[in-house]
């Protein structure tokens, strides 16, 4: 098993299949931005495959499809395919903005994706492509694809900015009540020149939760994920709402994630530049047992924590370059 020196086992991969997206969030990429990753550096989906294989016999069983978009990476089922007959993953999930689920949601839910976390900082259309620069009718409409494909459940993510979003919180709360979706808040994060740029809006999910409590009967649930979100339950519904907070209260001392990202570097740690390049392994052709030595290796180099209190410019590349 993957063991970390502070005894933390990590059994979940969060896995970008791409760093280019399609929308252009205010906290994560400029709108001018153009330094993606080269084809020819992407990990192709046989050393994708080969790689999730040999995590999965170290003991990882929980995988999460991230980008950038990953929806823009061609034929993506077909990798989805491949994952989902790796015997030892019990679980395959995808992060995405929703702008292209509405024509792949089907084939998605087909090929073995179990669960989807969908990003939606705003209901309002102006505000929504003021922070997105996307359409948010296309949005919704993946949104709504997805829940009539059978997605269940459904994870709305909502990133919170002070001026910004914070006054949506109980229309989202509402209409993720109405259509059955669990419902996320996220603390803004100091990844890259726009995530510092952003934490100027920083929001202590601690106040919204007080907030929330005001207007809303909010009891302890049990219910359990494979991230860090602390969940509590809308009373009268089957609605939870969670928070994740890694500035205010961070969780560090349970992580059990690495990200993998799409030209084959190893994240340990999200704040942290800890990683270890397994494509350059790959592609010198090492076996199998070395691969997974090189892994046992990294992992005992995993952070204890990551420093966005202490350095928040620390952290130089962009979410999308990491992946979700």
């Amino acid at each position: 098993m993957l063991i970390d020196t502070f005894g933390r086992t990590i059994e979940y991969l969060r896995l970008s299949v791409t760093d280019r997206c399609d929308l252009r969030c205010v906290y994560c990429l400029p709108k001018d931005h153009k330094e993606f990753q080269e084809p020819d550096h992407w990990l192709t989906f046989d050393e994708i495959q080969r790689l999730i294989r040999l995590f999965s016999e170290l003991g990882v069983s929980k995988i999460r499809i991230t980008g950038g978009e990953p929806l823009v990476r061609r034929n993506l089922s077909q990798l989805i395919q491949q994952l989902s007959q790796l015997p030892k993953l019990q679980d395959l999930s995808l992060s995405t903005n929703a702008l292209q689920l509405e024509k792949h949601a089907q084939a998605l839910y087909q090929s073995g994706v179990s669960r989807l976390n969908i990003s939606l900082d705003s209901l309002n259309p102006q505000r929504f492509k003021q922070i997105t620069n996307g359409p948010l009718a296309q949005v919704l409409a993946g949104i709504m694809a997805a829940k009539q494909a059978g997605f269940s459940p459904i994870k709305i993510n909502m990133v919170l900015m002070k001026g910004v979003n914070e006054d949506e919180v109980e229309a989202m709360v509402n209409f993720c009540i109405e259509h059955g979706f669990t419902l996320r808040f996220i603390e803004t994060m100091p990844m890259g020149s726009t995530g510092q740029q952003a934490m100027q809006q920083y929001i202590n999910l601690d106040t919204i939760r007080q907030q929330l409590e005001q207007r809303f009967n909010l009891i302890p649930t049990t219910m359990l994920g494979n991230g860090p979100a602390r969940y509590l339950q809308v009373a009268h519904t089957k609605i939870n709402i969670g928070f994740i907070t890694p500035i205010s209260q961070h969780f560090c001392e349970t992580c059990n994630r690495v990200r993998l990202s799409v030209d084959g570097v190893l994240y340990l740690c999200l704040g942290q530049e800890h990683s270890l390049d397994l494509r350059l392994l790959l592609r010198q052709g090492l076996s199998d047992q070395e691969l997974s030595q090189a892994i046992l290796t990294a992992i005992a180099d995993k952070p204890e924590r990551h420093e966005f209190h202490e350095k928040p410019e620390q952290t130089i590349r962009f979410m999308s370059k990491t992946g979700g």
